[in-house]
């Protein structure tokens, strides 16, 4: 059944990305240093953008760490997504050999109570979080004749969380504009989207303290059905999906990664 599958989509589970460009955003840490690594395991030359180059935590920088264990290479770029210039000057980068194939829009940014910051706090998470996924699949798409773009998303763009109502507003803005640039750039680029629930990174672990050492969640445990946060690679692996050819039908859509949170509330 499998071997058919891959057959029809001419995919092979071992180079699903073989000749592919990437870039990832927000790749030093996280989702999207999963996502950097998860691709180029599968043959995918890798721009890492993002406005830092060590992982927070600590470890070797993602571009370094997929050069010595993948056969792929990969290219750090400064990169911040509020600034149109810097986004488009990273695609270039990717783009300048044979064009670019996979654009992963997942730099964000995350405040534990975003109700009461102050216009500057408020400007920036939706400079972020919203603008900088537009520049950054705006510039995309001008380097691609055929691709695909990935939306890295929330849960909370569908339950909400009267913590961080900016950021909610903010992820679900992300999901509209994942099914107007579905049909805008139709037929040729498939846009999609991920909503991750919990997952276990350094962020939800230091900044907005939701993940304990343990890498335990109380409060969420109890209502997800897997009882406990994913780990990075857990959510690298639903992009990694979306951005091949085994999604090849697959534009305009959401794909809840949550352990079941939102639809057993």
């Amino acid at each position: 059944m499998v071997t058919s599958a891959m057959a029809a989509t001419g995919a092979s589970w071992k180079t699903l990305l073989d000749g592919k460009t990437a870039v990832v955003t927000g790749g030093a840490s996280g989702i999207g240093r999963a996502t950097a690594i998860a691709l180029a395991r599968q043959g995918a030359e890798t721009v890492v953008a993002d406005t830092r180059t060590d992982p927070r935590g600590g470890g070797e920088p993602t571009h370094e760490l997929i050069e010595q264990e993948t056969e792929s290479s990969a290219t750090h770029v400064d990169c911040d997504m509020t600034d149109p210039a810097q986004v488009t000057a990273a695609v270039e980068t990717a783009a300048e050999d044979d064009g670019l194939d996979v654009f992963v829009n997942n730099a964000g940014i995350v405040h534990p109570e975003d109700y009461d910051l102050d216009p500057e706090g408020v400007d920036r998470i939706v400079a972020v979080n919203m603008k900088g996924y537009f520049y950054g699949a705006r510039a995309a798409a001008t380097a691609m004749d055929n691709g695909s773009i990935v939306n890295v998303a929330s849960v909370e763009a569908l339950a909400g969380n009267g913590m961080r109502p900016l950021y909610g507003a903010t992820r679900a803005a992300v999901r509209q504009l994942t099914f107007s640039l579905a049909d805008r750039f139709a037929p040729a680029i498939r846009v999609n989207s991920v909503l991750p629930g919990l997952v276990d990174t350094q962020m939800t672990r230091s900044d907005v303290p939701l993940v304990d050492d343990n890498g335990g969640a109380d409060a969420l445990e109890g209502a997800t059905p897997l009882s406990r946060p994913a780990r990075p690679e857990e959510i690298a692996r639903p992009i990694l999906f979306l951005a091949s050819d085994l999604a090849s039908y697959v534009t305009g859509a959401d794909l809840l990664v949550d352990g079941g949170l939102t639809r057993t509330e």
